[in-house]
């Protein structure tokens, strides 16, 4: 189960052992990538992270504040092989990440400024276990029209792990067929359904996708 606990006793970490040793990142990759994020923090800015996938219900972190929010310049893209988790080296499905274009609406959340530390460990530790992602400071307003700065996880192109072809019709196809220890993969696809919908946003690429999946469950 994704939880803080997981994480800090490592049961998290036992559930992706199984992962080839050149997918998965050790605790040094993981704490390099997050001293180098935070040495372009902005100066004098609180932390806050974009969330546009599973932050959105199952944040984990602490935070004092949450804001819908837009982010421009990224969309959600299905372009991540998906080893572990919803998914395995045998059956990968597709992790949800963000590519160029367009625009993505979410969440925003304020980490904790007392437990910062703390924080910034578990999101590191749950987000960069196979390096698939890139860090990135970015703007993004909020519905007050307010702007801040805030980490997204981006979209790491490395072949390794990145799929060109993240259509709804292709992403559907691997989603559909992959589970992992942490569920099926078409299940994180409709709770993102719903967390959306909950926050009165629609995201046309998460329905198409959503759709998608709802016809194979019909035919199969």
């Amino acid at each position: 189960m994704l939880n803080r606990d997981a994480i800090r006793s490592g049961a998290f970490l036992e559930s992706f052992s199984h992962l080839p040793p050149e997918i998965l990142w050790t605790q040094a990759q993981i704490a390099q990538s997050l001293a180098e994020t935070m040495a372009k923090r902005p100066a004098g800015e609180e932390v806050w992270v974009f969330g546009y996938g599973s932050l959105m219900w199952n944040p984990l972190s602490h935070f004092d504040r949450r804001a819908h929010a837009t982010l421009h310049g990224w969309r959600r893209s299905f372009c991540i092989r998906l080893f572990g988790g919803r998914g395995t080296p045998q059956c990968p499905g597709r992790m949800l990440a963000l590519e160029r274009g367009g625009h993505t609406q979410g969440v925003v959340l304020r980490l904790d400024a007392a437990t910062l530390d703390e924080e910034l460990h578990i999101l590191w530790t749950r987000e960069m276990l196979t390096g698939a992602y890139t860090p990135a400071w970015t703007s993004v307003t909020l519905t007050t029209g307010e702007t801040r700065h805030a980490l997204a996880f981006v979209a790491n192109t490395c072949p390794r792990q990145y799929e060109a072809d993240s259509s709804p019709a292709t992403a559907a196809r691997a989603i559909a067929q992959a589970h992992g220890p942490l569920g099926s993969n078409a299940e994180y696809v409709f709770r993102l359904r719903r967390a959306l919908a909950d926050c009165a946003m629609k995201d046309a690429y998460i329905e198409e996708v959503a759709q998608t999946l709802e016809r194979f469950e019909t035919t199969s």
